[in-house]
């Protein structure tokens, strides 16, 4: 199975402190900045990079100012087995 690793980007200055991202992540990445923008609310920041991408928070977000990216590993997977090689041999593999 492939491994999902995925970022957030928050637009800080649009965000209106509601902390309903913060009560959807499963992962526990997001937290409420101790600072306030510049319209006086405290605001969504990542605190830990154990997202995965799960689009809990942008899909809960009443503001839509979060924007979720996600990278999806492939794990590596036997394509070839050469054995028994008595002479030089030329490889490829063409995906």
């Amino acid at each position: 199975m492939a491994k999902v690793k995925g970022d957030i980007k928050i637009d800080i200055e649009k965000c209106k402190g509601c902390v309903i991202c913060v009560e959807a992540c499963p992962e526990d990445v997001i937290a409420m900045s101790n600072e306030v923008n510049q319209k006086g609310y405290l605001f969504a920041v990542k605190i830990e990079d154990g997202c995965t991408g799960c689009t809990n928070c942008a899909l809960v977000c009443p503001d839509a100012v979060i924007t979720v990216y996600r990278e999806v590993k492939q794990k590596k997977e036997q394509i070839a087995v050469i054995t028994n090689v008595t002479e030089n041999i030329t490889v490829s593999v063409d995906k």
